[in-house]
């Protein structure tokens, strides 16, 4: 498998969010209003991403479930080189910095791509982002995990529910198709979940102190400075910290637990924006629009009736 099929196998269709201090891009998910936000890749050894950097060393802030149904080498996700190989499945989660390592050549090597975000699993959509990695269904992706092996009797089982994801997707508008990709991605996780490891590391106490001083004040106007001095450190060394140990900085989470609670605000309820806007720490309703539409792309009002008008 090439350089280039390996970033593109691990960078899906997504635009570039920021540039980290060490220059490493940060790609964000390109979700399109209506549309459920997953997106299903099968590449070959001819694949290419012309929007990586040279070296390929990115990150996302969506999830990445990888099947490789056919190769060879390796990639180093979060610094730690796995292996790429016939029949390994690989969970990369948001801020984990990819960079590929030492690379074979294949010329028949082929591997699918899942990019999602939670949004597109009802068991999902309301979680926390703080505790994803707790959640059964996203086991591959806790501590201590992140890759696995299927058993050589079940690949072809494997290929077929993401060849039938991808049906669904190449026609989401079709009456059923919302439930049939949720269904369908929900069953994949599971046999992903089914892989992990039964005791994947423990979880690091003071990155669980951080995510729980924010969940009990995300709602409240509390800013990365205030979570800092609630837990006893400066916000430069906390931010430094969070950064090194979950690969996305202080505020980055507390935007992201926000942004969860102001889509399940606007999936479930009619409330109006200054509402929804009091209720998840934001300002004020011009500053919750301004914020969503730079996050993803679109207002509130726009991607409320576009989850509205599902079929």
């Amino acid at each position: 498998m090439g350089l280039s099929s390996v970033g593109a196998m691990l960078g899906p269709p997504s635009r570039l969010r920021t540039t980290r201090f060490d220059g490493t891009p940060v790609y964000r998910y390109q979700q399109r209003p209506g549309l459920p936000p997953v997106t299903v890749t099968r590449f070959d050894a001819e694949t290419a991403h012309a929007d990586l950097p040279p070296d390929h060393r990115h990150a996302h802030d969506f999830l990445v479930l990888v099947y490789v149904e056919e190769g060879a080498g390796s990639v180093a996700i979060g610094g730690v080189e796995r292996p790429l190989r016939t029949g390994e499945v690989h969970a990369v989660s948001p801020g984990q910095v990819i960079g590929v390592a030492e690379v074979a050549e294949l010329a028949h090597s082929r591997a699918w791509s899942v990019a999602f975000t939670p949004d597109a699993v009802p068991a999902l959509a309301s979680v926390s982002p703080l505790t994803w990695t707790h959640h059964p269904l996203l086991a591959l992706f806790a501590p201590g995990a992140g890759h696995a092996r299927v058993a050589e009797s079940h690949r072809p089982g494997w290929s077929a529910l993401l060849a039938d994801l991808a049906e669904e997707l190449a026609d989401p508008s079709r009456l059923g198709a919302r439930e049939a990709v949720s269904a369908t991605l929900t069953r994949l996780l599971v046999a992903a979940a089914r892989l992990a490891p039964a005791a994947p590391g423990g979880p690091d106490p003071l990155v669980e102190q951080v995510f729980a001083e924010i969940e009990a004040t995300f709602r409240e106007p509390v800013s990365a400075a205030d979570v800092a001095r609630a837990l006893g450190y400066t916000p430069g060394h906390l931010t430094t910290v969070l950064r090194r140990r979950t690969g996305r900085p202080l505020l980055e989470w507390i935007t992201e637990r926000r942004m969860i609670e102001v889509r399940r605000m606007l999936r479930e309820t009619d409330l109006p924006l200054d509402a929804v806007a009091a209720r998840t720490g934001l300002r004020d309703a011009a500053y919750l629009v301004r914020r969503f539409r730079n996050r993803y792309g679109v207002t509130p009002q726009r991607w409320r009736r576009a989850e509205r008008a599902w079929p």
